[in-house]
């Protein structure tokens, strides 16, 4: 069985950033790997991050009509969708490991998601937060 790697949104992004030079590269042999083998996650609050960044603040941002595809076809990957417990949960996370709440809102989707593994690239490497490890795959 495949480990569960929650996915968060630096990862799509330079999967699908063409002008990241070596982290596109890196990141889309990642992001190919969980399509093959399974056990990637992601939150909506991931697809959201995605959508608005991919085709505003990336430096060749992607068509919308792109964009609203990949966010179809990564809707496809196990989707937590957060609830005002998930909220609070974040809220004691920000507090409890100083975090900003949207990361704090990240690692409590990797918990609903009970994700072995955050990938990002916003958080300390190699750091456990809530049981989850957090890894830069790009480090």
């Amino acid at each position: 069985m495949t480990a569960t790697i929650f996915v968060d949104t630096n990862i799509l992004i330079y999967a699908h950033d063409i002008e990241a030079g070596p982290r596109h590269k890196k990141a889309l042999e990642l992001v190919r790997g969980l399509w093959e083998k399974g056990g990637g996650v992601i939150s909506v609050q991931v697809l959201q991050e995605f959508y608005v960044n991919i085709t505003r603040k990336v430096p060749a941002p992607l068509p919308r009509p792109l964009a609203r595809s990949l966010v179809e076809t990564y809707a496809c990957w196990p989707l937590v969708t957060p609830d005002p417990a998930d909220l609070l949960k974040a809220s004691e996370i920000e507090e409890r490991y100083r975090l900003s709440f949207w990361d704090a809102m990240i690692v409590a989707a990797a918990v609903k998601a009970r994700a072995a593994t955050l990938w990002t690239e916003d958080l300390s490497h190699e750091s456990l937060i809530e049981g989850i490890r957090v890894v830069n795959p790009l480090y």
